[in-house]
């Protein structure tokens, strides 16, 4: 099982070496969802504990810096400092509020250089999605003294920086630089939303095995992800609707790039090309943003749904690949859409809905 002492000493050690923002008083936080699976899976917690004793060894060799946990993490009474336990949904909501505030309160001093908030998410695609929507809403002041880093501790990973827990580190401990990143926005007809994901936004087959993924995360071991990918191939038809649908591709500019009318079967929106959900699937294998399945038989279904993992479907006559900044749509029947593994129900009164690219809001660590 997890040491969470060890875990808290080695990303303190790690922290107080960094090269993260040089030159700036550096405080940093730990947001920890302990049931996450890279921590309670034992195989991955000692592969990742193999990996933090050599990168607690690699920040060793660094010069020290100015560097101490933030007042937000010593207030919440972690088992360590720095380190803060999620307790459940909503929670790391909660602290990143917590953090902004705390970062705000600093800009109002007098003397001397703010001090510079390094936000680090360990948990899964949940957790960093509920620190990354709080960020995405503050002042753009306030997030020009933090940054945050997404570790690869959960079951996919999908919206981490990096895949592996050691890539994810070498943006510490080797020199980078602070880009903004884009997230993708659902609008309704209704009041409904808007709502946020960072990595993938879609609707369709996908949102159905996230959902049911999530609404059995507990009663089934591991990654029950290909089970359900596995159901949906033969009942997904039976519980929603797939019928024609209207969507609408447009540029930054608002100009239509494409428009078509097809029985869809997932639309599925990155944040860029190059983007997996579900465990790794890569759905979005190349530059294109954008991907769109055509309804097909029950047969060939279950025969191309081992495509996915590997980016081959994007070959496949059903498959449509595009870019765009905007994606349109509109239906007659209820579809479930998925924001990093948060599912919401649309219905007709909903539509029309459009998935849209904002402008590079978050900082995140990219290498130098």
């Amino acid at each position: 099982m997890m040491d969470i002492e060890f875990f808290a000493a080695s990303m303190a050690e790690i922290c107080g070496h960094c090269l993260v923002a040089p030159g700036r008083v550096l405080r940093f936080t730990i947001i920890t969802n302990p049931k996450a699976g890279g921590f309670v899976i034992q195989k991955r917690w000692r592969r990742h504990e193999e990996t933090l004793k050599l990168y607690r060894a690699k920040a060793a060799s660094l010069p020290a810096r100015q560097a101490g946990p933030s007042i937000c993490s010593k207030e919440k009474g972690g088992p360590a400092p720095g380190l803060i336990l999620t307790t459940g949904p909503g929670h790391a909501s909660k602290i990143a509020a917590a953090l902004i505030d705390e970062i705000e309160a600093g800009e109002k001093a007098v003397t001397g250089l703010h001090p510079f908030h390094l936000i680090i998410t360990a948990g899964g695609d949940g957790t960093s999605l509920e620190v990354l929507t709080g960020l995405f809403h503050a002042k753009p002041e306030t997030l020009s003294h933090c940054v945050v880093l997404r570790l690869p501790m959960g079951t996919g990973n999908d919206g981490a920086d990096a895949a592996e827990l050691a890539d994810a580190l070498d943006l510490l401990v080797e020199p980078v630089r602070i880009d903004r990143a884009r997230a993708l926005r659902l609008r309704t007809a209704t009041s409904k939303g808007p709502f946020l994901a960072f990595n993938i936004l879609s609707v369709g087959l996908d949102a159905f095995v996230t959902h049911m993924t999530n609404k059995m995360k507990g009663k089934f071991p591991g990654d029950s992800y290909k089970l359900w990918v596995d159901i949906a191939a033969l009942f997904y038809d039976r519980i929603y609707r797939v019928d024609y649908m209207d969507v609408r591709a447009l540029d930054e500019k608002g100009r239509e790039i494409q428009n078509f009318r097809e029985k869809v079967l997932l639309l599925a929106v990155g944040a860029s090309g190059h983007r997996t959900y579900g465990s790794h699937n890569r759905i979005l294998p190349d530059d294109r943003n954008v991907c769109a399945v055509k309804q097909m038989p029950l047969l060939r279904k279950v025969a191309l749904k081992g495509l996915f993992k590997t980016g081959e479907h994007i070959r496949c006559r059903e498959s449509i690949l595009l870019s765009a900044a905007c994606m349109e749509f509109r239906g007659e029947h209820p579809i479930l859409a998925q924001m990093d593994g948060e599912t919401a129900l649309l219905t007709k009164e909903d539509f029309p809905a459009a998935i849209e690219l904002t402008s590079p809001v978050v900082p995140v660590l990219k290498p130098s």
